[in-house]
């Protein structure tokens, strides 16, 4: 499969719907569609999930319901088998906690004419002193 042309158009698509899915906590468990039952990975602040069914256990169990999100910058590649890695910079609020900067790196794996997201890495971008 050759590289996908798209990438940049497809990294910022794709993070615009997840996120109006994810920060809506009446929708917030939909996010799941994005993941394959069995071939999906989240690292959520450095605790590793398998399949869609674990991962939605993960978003259900977050106990927050407001998030006010700021996305400084979004960096797109295409990956050799047609896909395309996501590098999401950002800033985001919880509920009235304090605001923090995040990462978010996903990899979206092509499926007939669509995606799903092979892997998803999050974390706060805290520094402890």
């Amino acid at each position: 499969m050759a590289l996908n042309p798209q990438y940049e158009d497809i990294g910022k698509g794709f993070v615009q719907q997840y996120y109006a899915i994810f920060d809506d906590p009446e929708n917030r468990a939909n996010v799941v569609n994005f993941y394959s039952a069995t071939d999906s990975f989240m690292t959520f602040e450095g605790h590793q999930i398998q399949g869609a069914p674990k991962i939605l256990e993960k978003v259900q169990s977050l106990s927050f319901q407001k998030i006010t999100r700021v996305i400084t910058t979004v960096d797109s590649q295409p990956t050799f088998d047609g896909g395309v890695l996501i590098n999401v910079l950002g800033r985001l609020q919880t509920d009235e906690d304090q605001p923090h900067a995040y990462i978010q790196t996903f990899v979206l794996k092509p499926v007939g004419v669509s995606f799903f997201v092979q892997h998803d890495i999050f974390r706060l971008a805290l520094h402890d002193v």
